[in-house]
């Protein structure tokens, strides 16, 4: 029997960055054939008249797309294909973005949230492949999760399933997600540069240096990359950024596990990176917390896919839906 080739347009609309690629799928394989990013700089019609092209430039090397896969950060509404008004994309409100592209490229053309096309990503090529109930966790600009349950993709009622980085997980902490001490705020690149910002404080008002930051004026140029090769050189203050991180991702995961009772975590973005630096102290808490046959049934990943998972995910997520 022969397995005909899909080919489909990916576009990844992320806070730091946009990405678009082509690529295609036969017998359950993707492959991505070209792919080009930019910054998120600019206003909304900029960037994605400039995708535009990117997309074009590729359709011209490589064939009509069959179909167009939007990703980008909740709020969203995928039946509609409009992107409201993401926390981590200020100005990006009521933005047609399926309208637009649909126009521009003349195919089928499909938003969705870009945990849940992740999830979708590792349920089908990554590291939940094989799994029946599965979540994937961004751990990125941003944190979100994608649930896969009874095998199926669930979104919710309106797209808003699995915004965990919304949960507060304590009274004060960093902001993510519009709330102090969300799990966004712990758990997320921009978090963690928040929480070495706030203990490198501590330390040069006290008069004590900091191997990450130098002095007060350089608070804000503070990274998740900078603390993380800190503390790989083992760095006391810059270890402690990522076992305060750990601990609330276990906390977290906790209330994720117990409520759903997931066979897979995959979690990306700075957990894949860094997960030498976090899982320790993550797991130390869902010890604590965790229903003792939950925890037991439920592996904790980083992503399988690595930093290809926005590509994979915007093509998953564009075949999923004419599958």
């Amino acid at each position: 029997m022969e397995i005909f080739m899909k080919r489909a347009i990916g576009i990844d609309i992320g806070g730091t960055k946009c990405a678009v690629s082509i690529g295609t799928m036969q017998d359950s394989i993707i492959s991505v054939l070209q792919r080009q990013e930019i910054p998120t700089q600019g206003t909304p019609m900029e960037l994605l008249n400039k995708m535009v092209d990117m997309a074009t430039d590729m359709i011209k090397t490589y064939g009509t797309p069959d179909c167009c896969g939007i990703v980008c950060g909740g709020p969203l509404d995928s039946s509609k294909g409009v992107i409201l008004s993401p926390p981590n994309l200020p100005g990006w409100d009521n933005i047609k973005a399926v309208e637009f592209f649909a126009n521009k490229l003349n195919t089928k053309t499909y938003l969705t949230n870009d945990a849940d096309a992740g999830a979708l990503a590792e349920w089908q090529f990554g590291a939940g492949k094989g799994s029946q109930n599965m979540i994937f966790i961004t751990f990125g600009t941003g944190c979100g999760a994608g649930l896969i349950l009874n095998g199926k993709l669930y979104s919710g009622t309106n797209d808003g399933a699995g915004e965990c980085g919304h949960i507060r997980l304590a009274n004060i902490g960093p902001v993510g997600y519009g709330k102090s001490g969300s799990m966004e705020g712990f758990c997320s690149g921009g978090g963690i540069a928040q929480l070495g910002a706030i203990l490198a404080r501590e330390q040069l008002q006290q008069g004590k240096k900091c191997a990450f930051c130098t002095d007060l004026s350089q608070l804000e140029n503070i990274t998740t990359k900078s603390i993380a090769i800190s503390a790989r050189e083992g760095d006391a203050l810059a270890l402690e950024v990522f076992k305060l991180s750990g601990e609330y991702l276990g906390k977290g995961l906790a209330i994720l596990i117990d409520l759903l009772n997931p066979q897979k975590i995959i979690i990306g973005g700075v957990y894949y990176r860094c997960n030498d630096l976090i899982w320790e102290h993550t797991y130390k808490v869902l010890q604590k917390e965790c229903l003792l046959a939950s925890l037991n049934a439920v592996q904790v990943l980083p992503s399988k896919l690595g930093e290809q998972i926005g590509d994979y995910a915007a093509l998953s997520a564009a075949f999923y839906n004419i599958n």
